[in-house]
């Protein structure tokens, strides 16, 4: 069985039973991933050389495209980056507004450390740095006055790039390392959430850094800079960035469309002009969004940068393209999904011998055939479905003695349970039967 450890276990196994993706854990559920795996470690080798990365994934819905994403972010932490996962909507988070985008940038900073939002802990954590290097320069450790003097000596130093071109960063940070070595903490609070892009901060304490108004969109880039600069003098080897869901482009209006695929089409410049050094961005879409007309397809500049042609044989897709595919689950690798699950499932459970008797290899790939054969014969957005119910049979086992999931002649599937592509790929009925 699949040695792991309790809170991963039970985060796993709690997420499958919503229906969701885990926020951790996914290394061991990585199913069908091990053909990326040399090339992501080499673009990520490369952000934490000081380079940057653009990466595309595209997939059909139910392709396992943001269980890529968060099994990229996982690997990431666990090589010292730190990450951000933001869903592209068109009414909270629209992709034409940078501004939006580096909020919730720092809202969903994470490290292997700590979950979102890490953010002021990785500011705190990087004047922190300073004060030990000032120390280390020389500086008297018992006077703090001189200690923080040299610490704004090394912030200046090391912000002079980004003091260039995003000055109010700059200033900003310098404002609350004074607030936070003074001990004003309602200065230092407001400043802090300035820094992250948040709005209406009181114009008193902006005036206190000598900064004006809010985060615009062309000054967003300008803070992603510094957000990157903090983090590589914090020791973290970059940040990862993940903008999901990025087909939603195609349904605002064209203004919109046209606004958001040339923000796209700028950030992809500036990391090819070097602006972004440690900076990995991941997007994902659908194939309709790459190659359909309210897409990619739209700006021709952005089409032939990422651009790939996917017409022959996928066993020879290049996984170091700047645009890779998905190719959703087949059967064998649904049932051995299904395997991963029950042996972590098992792990913990004190039924795991009952477990590991009732729900054999047979019964999962059983399971596998009927489901995807109710959605349609379609396997590719099957896992979902699937896994939820192995997770309910699996609950049943351990919780009642009398169960016997061999004998049950159907299993349930309310129309509650299904998504719109689920629904669609049966029809929409209100329930269906899945024996088993």
């Amino acid at each position: 069985m699949t040695v792991i450890s309790p809170r991963r276990r039970r985060e796993i196994i709690d997420a499958l039973r919503r229906g969701t993706v885990p926020q951790r854990g996914l290394d061991v559920m990585a199913v069908g991933l091990d053909r990326f795996q040399l090339a992501l470690n080499d673009e990520l080798d490369v952000a934490a050389d000081g380079g940057a990365v653009f990466k595309a994934v595209r997939g059909e819905y139910g392709a396992g495209k943001t269980f890529f994403a968060r099994w990229l972010t996982e690997t990431a932490k666990q090589r010292g980056f730190a990450t951000a996962e933001v869903q592209i909507s068109e009414t909270e988070t629209p992709l034409h507004r940078l501004e939006t985008i580096y909020r919730r940038i720092t809202e969903n900073l994470a490290t292997e450390a700590t979950g979102p939002s890490a953010f002021r802990e990785v500011i705190d954590g990087w004047l922190r740095v300073l004060e030990e290097d000032a120390i280390a320069a020389g500086a008297d450790a018992a006077d703090r006055g001189e200690v923080a003097r040299r610490a704004e000596t090394l912030l200046e130093q090391r912000l002079a790039t980004v003091s260039r071109t995003a000055p109010a960063f700059a200033a900003a940070l310098r404002g609350y390392h004074e607030a936070t070595t003074t001990g004003n903490i309602e200065t230092a609070d407001g400043l802090a959430a300035w820094l992250g892009g948040q709005p209406h901060v009181a114009a008193s304490v902006r005036r206190v850094a000598g900064v004006r108004g809010d985060l615009d969109h062309f000054g967003a880039l300008g803070f992603l800079q510094g957000l990157l600069a903090v983090l590589r003098d914090s020791d973290y080897r970059g940040l990862v960035l993940v903008l999901d869901e990025v087909e939603t482009l195609q349904r605002v209006r064209s203004d919109v469309r046209e606004k958001s695929l040339n923000a796209l089409r700028q950030l992809l410049d500036e990391i090819d002009a070097g602006r972004f050094p440690g900076l990995y961005v991941l997007i994902t879409g659908t194939p309709a969004f790459y190659d359909g007309t309210q897409g990619v397809q739209r700006l021709p500049p952005l089409a032939a940068r990422i651009g790939v042609d996917f017409s022959g044989d996928p066993r020879w897709d290049n996984p170091r393209a700047p645009q890779v595919r998905l190719l959703g689950f087949q059967r064998d690798s649904l049932q051995e999904l299904g395997q991963r699950v029950r042996d972590i499932y098992a792990a913990g459970s004190p039924q795991a011998d009952r477990i590991a008797a009732l729900v054999t290899d047979g019964y999962l790939g059983g399971l596998a055939d009927t489901v995807a054969g109710r959605l349609g014969g379609k396997v590719g957005i099957a896992p979902r479905l699937y896994l939820r119910k192995l997770v309910d049979i699996l609950d049943k086992i351990e919780q009642f003695p009398e169960y016997m999931p061999a004998e049950t002649s159907a299993i349930v599937v309310a129309e509650a349970e299904l998504n719109a592509d689920e629904r669609a790929a049966i029809g929409g009925l209100d329930a269906i039967q899945i024996d088993v």
